[in-house]
């Protein structure tokens, strides 16, 4: 059998009450599998529309072995591109973002427009037909502030998950935030585990004592399960919705994606050390009650967001090999706030970096202990992993369905 075959017979076998075995964590064959059926196939989470307001704006990211440029056209239309020079393949923007009024090759000086199209080719003869040899094109999305790629030549329809997103993250503005601070690591496990640690919080108390200041490690409220008959969340649904906030758990019919706002600790409306708001200035005229919860959204395999009243993070997953993965964490603020005066950043930040440099020793110990030949799971605690099993079923019913050639 050949290594396709190898991995549709071990996803047949798996036992759904436990972890997946070693070689899903380890295996270079597996990776290059779910990079061809999973990442260059689905939609993605790229970055936001406030990190491009203006043409000429772009910034880059690496999808396994493809270089993108994400950019506005002299139209402010969006646009995403391979990025890769047409004559012999350099990459063309090496910067994370910037402005240009042109695309330029620095290795031959093709200049390309900013809808891709090929402007200048120095000394190329007189029968060279630019009209053929302009950027390649990927599919882009954006919806409510979130701009979404596709490598896919006939990517799934995006539609659905812009429905779903729309009523929820819109009245929070996240079109006219900014990005007041990033930060990028890589957590040295494979992007699984990552994932996995995130869809629960049964490692919260241990681990986490500057989130659960904040997050409760209550599975109902950091799961998939139960949210619907805690009477406290239904509660809170049914004032937020009365203000015109969307809030009610809702999960995609294939599993892919999850919306709901939750409740904070009582007594808490942010993620931050005492629990108050970490920004004066709200992101948006229409959530103006600090005490809103968080506005979650999961969309396997490349996001994970926290949407609160003064300010939003969102954290992009992508995989590096089997056994690293690069976590972005970005948190946006209203577009006017202005650092020293509505907010301090170590204040905004600190919960969060501290939690995912937790997650990162965290998920490295975790690629080491499943790379041991004595790896053996015992079951998943059905208290508190609903989340993480809701993932791995995603994951294998996904990629099983891919295997078999579904689209």
């Amino acid at each position: 059998m050949n290594a396709r075959d190898v991995l549709m017979s071990r996803l047949r076998l798996r036992k759904p009450e436990t972890a997946l075995d070693r070689d899903f964590y380890c295996s270079a064959a597996d990776y290059q599998t779910e990079l061809d059926l999973i990442w260059y196939r689905d939609w993605l989470f790229v970055g936001h529309d406030c990190e491009v307001p203006k043409s000429g704006n772009f910034f880059t990211v690496q999808i396994g072995d493809y270089p993108l440029i994400i950019v506005r056209d002299r139209e402010e239309r969006l646009r995403a591109f391979h990025n890769t020079c047409r004559h012999r393949g350099s990459r063309i923007c090496a910067a994370e973002r910037g402005t240009a009024a042109r695309l330029v090759c620095p290795y031959h000086s093709w200049t390309y427009h900013l809808d891709g199209r090929l402007f200048s080719a120095r000394d190329m003869g007189s029968d060279f037909d630019k009209s053929q040899y302009g950027l390649k094109p990927a599919h882009v999305r954006s919806v409510a502030g979130y701009i979404w790629v596709s490598l896919a030549e006939n990517p799934p329809d995006f539609a659905p998950v812009a429905e779903q997103m729309e009523p929820y993250f819109l009245p929070h503005n996240l079109r006219d935030a900014k990005v007041a601070f990033e930060s990028t690591i890589v957590e040295k496990a494979n992007w699984k585990l990552v994932w996995e640690n995130n869809r629960e919080c049964y490692h919260c108390s241990a681990n986490h004592p500057e989130l659960i200041r904040s997050f409760t490690d209550d599975p109902t409220v950091s799961g998939v399960d139960g949210a619907n008959s805690n009477p406290k969340i239904t509660e809170n649904w049914a004032r937020w919705e009365a203000l015109g906030l969307p809030s009610q758990f809702r999960l995609s019919a294939n599993g892919q994606y999850r919306t709901a706002r939750m409740p904070l600790i009582d007594g808490t409306v942010s993620f931050t050390m005492n629990g108050e708001a970490a920004v004066r200035r709200p992101l948006s005229d229409r959530v103006t009650d600090p005490n809103t919860g968080t506005l979650l959204l999961f969309h396997y395999p490349s996001t994970w967001n926290h949407v609160l009243a003064d300010h939003a993070m969102s954290f992009r997953v992508l995989p590096i090999s089997p056994s690293e993965t690069l976590l972005t964490t970005k948190w946006l603020v209203h577009k006017d706030a202005v650092e020293g005066v509505d907010y301090d950043l170590k204040t905004m930040t600190e919960v969060w970096l501290a939690t995912n440099d937790a997650d990162r020793r965290i998920c490295q110990e975790n690629q080491i202990g499943v790379a041991s030949p004595a790896y053996d799971p015992a079951p998943y605690s059905t208290i508190h992993e609903g989340g993480v099993t809701q993932f791995v079923n995603w994951y294998c019913s996904h990629l099983e369905a891919r295997l078999r050639g579904d689209p």
